[in-house]
């Protein structure tokens, strides 16, 4: 798959879901032209430990994963702990005018990545970078906030083709440990959104690896008003409020949302859902991909 390569700052469903609701990307985005469509999921990185047969074996379980991408082409695709030959993958899934920003954590192509893809037929970049959640966001590999895992941030500054609209689309994964590096990380993505551009449109989106409702960081990002959770503002909710870590397991109604899509306030979220997809009674990664459709002021 193309991708945009710049490593600094730079211009430049036909398958029933749940209850027989249709997905996001497919009902709102028929009824209104200038409705996005969005997807985070934790594909999972490749392990290479796991054995055939075993539920984590990536070779057994991409197919399931192109065929959810495939079905639900998002507009737009934040992903996380995807390794190099894992995003080969996804973009085989995805048509040709499909793109991709981000780099790995450990630089270049080393290490996971919270890789943004987009339709460059809807959604013209205008510049991308990434930073290190930590004290020095522009070192590679750097991590000061208690973590033993680097972690990233890859973001984006988009113009909408249709609507002429711009946005920002930031893509995460934060600390499954450290609740401290949890916390200094939602403050330094409000940093980030409300310094590099500040009114513009925003979407986070990412593995946070805390519970929303119920966690600093989450009361950090939407309870300090900065965002909205996609899911408790969107206006209908496809599919019940499954948990978005059943690792390999049916999802459970009432679990933990660790995985969300947030939304600056002046965004309109028209539908949201947690994705089920399974194929042959293969789940495509240990989280559930969740989706909302927004449409951008």
């Amino acid at each position: 798959m193309p991708s945009d390569t710049a490593s600094t700052p730079r211009t430049v469903l036909t398958r029933p879901h749940p209850a027989g609701l249709a997905s996001p990307s497919a009902s709102a985005a028929a009824a209104d032209a200038a409705a996005l469509s969005l997807m985070s999921f934790n594909i999972r990185c490749d392990i290479a430990e796991t054995l055939p047969g075993q539920a984590d074996y990536w070779p057994e379980r991409a197919p399931a994963l192109q065929a959810v991408l495939a079905e639900e082409l998002p507009d737009v695709l934040g992903i996380q702990e995807g390794l190099e030959h894992q995003l080969a993958v996804i973009g085989e899934a995805l048509p040709l005018h499909y793109r991709m920003i981000g780099h790995g954590r450990e630089g270049g192509s080393r290490g996971e990545h919270s890789c943004i893809f987009y339709d460059s037929r809807r959604l013209r970049l205008r510049m991308w970078d990434q930073f290190w959640l930590s004290d020095t966001p522009t070192v590679v590999g750097s991590a000061t906030w208690g973590n033993d895992v680097t972690r990233i941030a890859t973001w984006g500054r988009f113009e909408d083709n249709g609507t002429g609209s711009e946005l920002m689309v930031l893509n995460t994964h934060f600390d499954h440990e450290s609740e401290n590096a949890q916390l200094r990380s939602a403050e330094a993505i409000i940093e980030h959104a409300a310094s590099f551009e500040p009114g513009l449109p925003t979407v986070l989106m990412g593995d946070f690896n805390a519970d929303a409702g119920a966690s600093g960081a989450y009361k950090t990002l939407v309870g300090s008003g900065a965002f909205r959770d996609s899911w408790t503002a969107a206006k209908q909710r496809l599919t019940p409020e499954y948990g978005t870590f059943p690792n390999y397991k049916d999802p459970v109604i009432g679990e933990r949302r660790i995985d969300w899509i947030a939304v600056t306030p002046d965004i309109q979220v028209a539908e949201a859902a947690v994705n089920t997809f399974r194929l042959a009674d293969r789940y495509p990664s240990d989280h559930a991909p969740i989706q909302a459709t927004v449409r951008i002021p």
